[in-house]
């Protein structure tokens, strides 16, 4: 189970400011990734298909790394855009 943050509804949505949630979502998958690489490594297994699959595993952390970097950079602008210059 991931530790994604639920959306807000009702009135405390209003006050919920995007760039909190895309840093929420942006951790997460960096836990997410770490996770998968710890799973990968602990994992006893030997062999082609052990290789093949943690090189898959790799590929998957290192797509929500990446995925967890734009949101971050995205959050830095939405807030970049809101402050009062």
């Amino acid at each position: 189970m991931t530790a994604v943050p639920t959306p807000r509804t009702g009135r405390r949505a209003r006050e919920y400011e995007p760039a909190e949630g895309l840093r929420a979502h942006s951790a997460a998958l960096l836990r997410q990734a770490e996770r998968l690489r710890a799973g990968a490594a602990a994992l006893d297994w030997k062999g082609p298909q052990a290789e093949a699959f943690r090189w898959r595993v790799e590929a998957l952390a290192d797509r929500c790394a990446t995925a967890a970097g734009g949101l971050a950079r995205s959050a830095e602008q939405l807030d970049a855009a809101v402050r009062p210059r």
